[in-house]
């Protein structure tokens, strides 16, 4: 049987309380699958002009501390 098989066999079979929460996972997933490859695809194909858009805007006080993030956290370069 196939995984489409599989799911609307054990859908057949579900009570009838549990089938609205069976739904709303469904779409929870699909949900967070589409906003998944919609972030990748906008993060694909960016460039440095892209993220100038972005540059004088940091709103908040807290950027030494997300600077100092970023240095504790990158991985080292290698040449």
């Amino acid at each position: 049987m196939t995984t489409k098989e599989l799911l609307i066999k054990e859908i057949e079979t579900l009570p009838a309380e549990l089938l609205t929460e069976a739904l709303n996972f469904i779409r929870e997933i699909k949900n967070s699958h589409t906003a998944k490859q919609s972030i990748t695809n906008n993060l694909h194909g960016s460039t440095a002009e892209d993220l100038l858009e972005f540059a004088g805007t940091w709103s908040g006080d807290d950027i030494r501390e997300c600077l100092q993030l970023v240095h504790d956290t990158r991985m080292p370069l290698e040449f």
